[in-house]
């Protein structure tokens, strides 16, 4: 009787050892497995965004830059407003500059290599990742045109499906003539756009006449209401990179 009941508990043991240890085992399963879904949803969430972008912009892929959102039309008169003595210091990087103009087209600005000027191999900003002010500045001075989009396009998607779809007719290469960038304008950079337009293209001339300007230097300015490749073109043949101040830097 006394072996039966060992033997007894000694079997009960066994198989309380035996589902713990498949217990442990599933446990451990399921944390692997909750660990892999979650890599897969960092991995996945992280890759949505460029996906979506890709695949938003596939319907642009061969059309041609004018062509792109609106007719020219949608933009005003192209503006000029030249550039006094003392705007275009190089600054510490760090030190804000309260421009004149919303958005700038020439002023001080920040020199650091890696910082200001922004790289040329980037075409496209959103606010969460847009440079400062003073380094989108020096890449005026080097010729750059400057699409600037406000607040109500950064949050109207089909908007910027055909900024980004503007920005990917300039490819990130040495080629100067593709010196352009597309950056956010936000409320905390400085005053509103004028009225009902939501689209700035600016660019930072030395071709001026006007005997008031610093070397013949000048901000150009043209506002639009709706996003327009065609006038983007217009305005950089008008303005290329060439008719800047340092026109050969990258």
């Amino acid at each position: 009787m006394a072996k039966s009941a060992k033997s007894d508990r000694r079997a009960v043991i066994d198989d309380l050892r035996k589902k713990q240890k498949g217990a442990e085992r599933r446990r451990g399963f399921a944390i692997v497995g909750v660990c892999i879904l979650i890599a897969v949803l960092i991995v996945g969430a992280a890759a949505y965004q460029p996906v979506k972008d890709w695949w938003d912009g596939r319907q642009f892929s061969d059309v041609d830059l004018a062509s792109i959102g609106q007719p020219a039309s949608v933009c005003g008169e192209i503006t000029t407003q030249v550039m006094p003595e003392g705007e275009n210091d190089h600054l510490p990087t760090g030190q804000q500059v309260e421009y004149s103009t919303a958005p700038p087209a020439f002023g001080d600005h920040w020199n650091e290599a890696g910082v200001a000027p922004a790289a040329m191999s980037r075409k496209f900003y959103t606010a969460e990742d847009r440079p400062e002010l003073e380094a989108l500045v020096h890449n005026l001075e080097h010729g750059y045109t400057v699409l600037w989009y406000d607040e109500t396009f950064a949050g109207d998607n089909e908007k910027l499906d055909e900024i980004r779809a503007i920005a990917r007719k300039f490819p990130g290469t040495d080629n100067f003539r593709f010196k352009f960038i597309a950056a956010p304008w936000t409320s905390a950079d400085g005053d509103p756009f004028p009225e009902g337009q939501h689209v700035a293209l600016t660019h930072w001339s030395s071709a001026s006449e006007d005997a008031a300007a610093v070397n013949g230097q000048q901000g150009v300015f043209q506002y639009c209401s709706d996003v327009s490749g065609e006038a983007l073109k217009d305005f950089m043949e008008k303005y290329p990179y060439t008719d800047s101040p340092e026109p050969m830097a990258m």
